[in-house]
């Protein structure tokens, strides 16, 4: 791959003419390149599916294809997109049924609006994945029918399908009503009874680690329940009984259920595996009781679930942030909280509480103002980025806090050219304060070109347009192809260079004619 190319093809810069140029000489990788240009033309769209065909799903996803730029016996993955799309035409859609590639006709079966005939036609297909693949987007009415299909993996398909009716969720979880599955994936293709080996050294097995079959389907079948217990449309007192399952999968599954009644959040806080809980600390259906049980809970990963939970009490919280480090994005109870509650967050004697309050980016500026001069540098730090801080404010906090501070502080969309030039100038410097200037808005190029001393800063100010122009084209010799791809990107590459790189392309691909 040229990777040089592979950013030019991508520059929002590049005059059409050269556009044009690229796409008569295109590979396939710099097709997908080209093919993602958002000015594309329809006509250049139309040139490049004929010089690289292999780029049609692309652009078809892209709506840079009609119907009537495709014919789907010679380009049927390209007429298959389209129809994804909703942009083909229904007669396509007959034709693909009938395509010998089960591939097809599995994509096929994953399209929406299809008539009435290709679905039952599809329902009725000899490949249980292309059946399964319709079961998973069907409507209702299809997805009860194939309920009671007798291969267990379409029933698994039909269990995941939202739209599935939520009687029939619940006749799929308990199999009542429902004829036996005669057929899985393993019986399909082993004597039973099996169980696959984890550790399987074929290479034409695809098979799950663990998949097994004694006649019941049964790893079909916890499948299949799993699917139902995450889908939202199956009731709840068809799940409830899973809280004690022996399954992990199943109580992990269940414990993110919105829905769960409070007796069944109090058995699944007690569960042993710590994801459970954690799941369950998320979930907007855990009530305060259950809230304050998992505050205590030794796992850090279950007291940082409950810290993203919505109805958290600012009390909980403020602990949950003085001992699981919740991070830096605002908390959804943060962002619901009401200007009285952030303000107390706000005066808090805790700094744990500061901090949260410094996470909004909606303070009043009185409020902003003195969290901006908090003597805690954690909460400076949370709300150095708060849009608003003059860059007086944000200097002083760099005066007194120094490194700890600086990468959030380059972070605030209002910190200035010579802001930014300053924070490069820190002895040594401060890599993740180098890496936002790369990207900041205002930075200047004396400041993106101190950028480039840190290999991952350098990958980003490879592209901002105020780089020098002479330095960019340097850059296009760089041993690193990301820092390559992003100087050729970059929409202050000069015309000039541009038409070089692809006058080079022209030459070469002429030579090897």
């Amino acid at each position: 791959m040229n990777h040089a190319l592979s950013g030019l093809a991508a520059n929002p810069a590049l005059p059409s003419e050269l556009v044009d140029r690229l796409i008569a000489v295109a590979d396939t990788d710099l097709a997908d390149d080209l093919a993602d240009r958002e000015d594309l033309s329809h006509a250049q769209a139309v040139a490049l599916l004929r010089h690289a065909p292999e780029c049609g799903v692309r652009l078809a996803h892209a709506g840079k294809l009609t119907a009537a730029d495709v014919d789907p016996v010679t380009r049927p993955d390209t007429a298959l997109a389209l129809l994804d799309e909703g942009s083909g035409s229904p007669e396509w859609a007959r034709l693909l049924a009938a395509d010998p590639v089960a591939r097809r006709r599995e994509k096929l079966a994953a399209c929406p609006g299809l008539p009435a005939d290709v679905v039952d036609r599809l329902a009725t297909d000899p490949d249980p994945a292309v059946v399964a693949e319709l079961a998973l987007w069907t409507t209702p009415e299809t997805a009860a029918r194939l309920a009671a299909h007798p291969h267990a993996e379409v029933r698994r398909a039909v269990a995941s399908n939202e739209a599935t009716p939520p009687d029939v969720l619940a006749a799929l979880i308990t199999g009542e009503g429902l004829p036996p599955a005669r057929h899985c994936l393993v019986c399909d293709r082993e004597a039973t009874p099996f169980t696959h080996d984890p550790e399987c050294s074929r290479t034409d097995c695809d098979l799950g680690p663990g998949a097994s079959c004694d006649g019941s389907h049964e790893s079909t079948v916890h499948a299949l329940r799993v699917a139902a217990l995450g889908n939202p449309g199956t009731p709840v007192e068809a799940v409830v009984r899973f809280a004690d399952h022996p399954s992990t999968l199943l109580r992990w599954t269940l414990a993110a259920r919105e829905d769960l009644p409070p007796q069944v959040c109090a058995r699944l806080a007690a569960d042993p595996v710590p994801g459970v809980r954690a799941d369950l600390a998320e979930n907007p259906a855990t009530g305060e009781d259950v809230i304050r049980v998992l505050a205590r809970d030794p796992d850090i990963a279950v007291r940082r679930g409950l810290a993203r939970h919505p109805r958290v009490p600012l009390d909980v919280l403020t602990e949950l942030a003085r001992t699981a480090k919740v991070g830096a994005t605002p908390l959804p109870r943060v962002a619901a909280a009401t200007p009285a509650e952030i303000e107390d967050l706000a005066r808090s004697p805790d700094p744990a509480a500061r901090v949260l309050a410094a996470q909004r980016r909606d303070l009043p500026p009185g409020t902003r103002d003195a969290l901006a001069s908090d003597p805690d540098a954690r909460v400076v730090k949370a709300v150095a980025p708060h849009p608003g801080l003059t860059e007086g404010q944000l200097r002083a906090m760099v005066d007194r806090h120094g490194r700890q501070v600086l990468a959030r502080v380059a972070a605030n969309p209002g910190a200035t050219p010579g802001l930014l030039e300053h924070l490069t100038r820190q002895a040594p410097p401060v890599r993740k304060a180098l890496q936002e200037i790369a990207g900041h808005r205002n930075a200047t190029a004396r400041a993106l070109s101190a950028c480039l001393a840190d290999d991952r800063a350098r990958r980003v100010a490879a592209a901002h347009p105020a780089l020098s122009p002479k330095v960019i084209v340097e850059l296009l010799s760089d041993p690193d192809r990301q820092v390559v791809e992003a100087a050729a990107a970059n929409p202050s590459l000069p015309a000039a260079e541009m038409a070089r790189l692809v006058t080079g392309l022209d030459g070469s691909r002429a030579s090897a004619g």
